[in-house]
This record gives C-alpha cells, structure tokens and sequence, in this order.
C-alpha cells in the first residue's frame, strides 16, 4: 500500500485532532467566517482518514497482490467508492464481470524494479480460472504503459505462452529479453513498476476467494 497515502492520511489525522482539541479548550475568538473554514477543513479531513482506514479494512492483500472484493456490488456507498479511489485505481465491476488484482512488490514485500528480474510462475492447472480470458498487464510507477521494442504492454492466455515441462507457465518480467523464452516475456522498465491482474468472468474459484495469485518471485540477474 502506499507509504505517502499513510503518512499524509497520519498528518491529516493529527490536523483534524488538533483542531477539535483547540476548539474545545482554547479562548478563540470565534466568526462565522472561521467556523465554516474550520468546519470544511476538518470535514475534508476526516473524510480523507476515514476512506484511508476504511481502504485497509476492505482490501485483500495476498502474495503482495492486492484485491478489494465486490466493488461493483449494487448498493455500495460513495465511502467504498473513495476507497477504491484511492488505494485501487482500477476499474470497478461486478466481480461476475470481472477481477482485478494489483501488485507493485516481489514475493519479500520489496518494491518491484526494473534492476531486478522476476518470474510470475502459474503452477500446473493454476492459471487463472475464467470464462473469457485474463491477461497480466505491465505499468510503470505512474501506472502508465512502458514503451518496449516489441510493443507488449501485457501477456494473457492469448499470447501463446510456453508452458514448462510440467505444465506449469512462466511468466518472465524483466527489462532485458530472457534468453530462449521471449515468447514469455513481459517487458518492464528501467525503474519501478505496477502489476496489473485482470480476470473478465472469473470461474467460482475467483469468486469465492479460494484462488490464489502466485507471487512474483524474484529470479536471478539484474542488478543489486
């Protein structure tokens, strides 16, 4: 999750303390005026923290990719909704249409990097279960598609990977061509980058929760 959401959310938090603590024992000369300044701060405030908290209590964090269950769902607030705006950036439907998942850290909770080279490995019968298709999508730190030579901003069951001897499917992200297995390669940038995990009518694994993103593993090569 991100750090500078937590730290700014924290700030706020403390301001919004602050102001109910110096309303309630300091002398302030008050005007109408100043009340509904303090009154719209402090309500953006609070709004801000409370959809920050509620984030957390609502997202599904697993192998490093995170979830938030049935965002689509009819009858959701405008808090779930913030929410998902601003620790999911994502779109949101129906988890029968589609499931998202999301992941900018390895396997050991560190940042995701072009220095290093990973492997996203989908055990034999492990892909994602769905009625259409997945697909795995490479963004960089601002979310934004990273230019490559071969012009593939994601993989998916469409994209002709080569399974393993033992069926299992290997997915190599890393900014260089991996020798001998580029028909399995997603490219990735120099720096850091977001993973995006993406089923469109997910089978009763999805959504029951029981299926389970691999994680991505950090492989050999690359730079410390």
């Amino acid at each position: 999750m991100r750090r500078a959401y937590a730290y700014f959310a924290a700030l706020v938090g403390l301001i919004c303390v602050a102001f109910v603590l110096a309303m309630l024992f300091l002398p302030l000369n008050r005007t109408v005026r100043s009340d509904v300044l303090q009154g719209f701060l402090i309500g953006f405030g609070l709004a801000f923290v409370t959809a920050q908290v509620y984030a957390r209590v609502k997202a599904v964090r697993v192998n490093g990719w995170i979830t938030m269950p049935g965002l689509g769902d009819p009858g959701n607030g405008v808090l779930l909704r913030a929410a998902c705006a601003q620790l999911f950036p994502g779109p949101v439907n129906t988890p029968e249409e589609a499931v998202y998942w999301w992941a900018n850290s390895d396997a050991s909770g560190a940042p995701l990097t072009g220095r290093h080279q990973y492997v996203l490995r989908f055990p034999p019968g492990g892909l994602p279960p769905t009625n259409a298709f997945w697909s795995l999508t490479m963004g960089d730190a601002r979310n934004r598609f990273v230019a490559n030579p071969l012009h593939r901003y994601s993989v998916s069951d469409r994209s002709g990977l080569v399974p393993g001897p033992d069926g299992s499917v290997e997915v190599c992200i890393q900014a260089t061509p991996p020798a001998g297995r580029e028909r399995n390669w997603l490219p990735a940038p120099d720096g850091k980058f977001i993973l995006w995990l993406r089923v469109y009518e997910p089978g009763p694994a999805v959504l029951d929760g029981s299926y389970v993103v691999p994680a991505v593993a950090r492989a050999g090569g690359g730079t410390p």
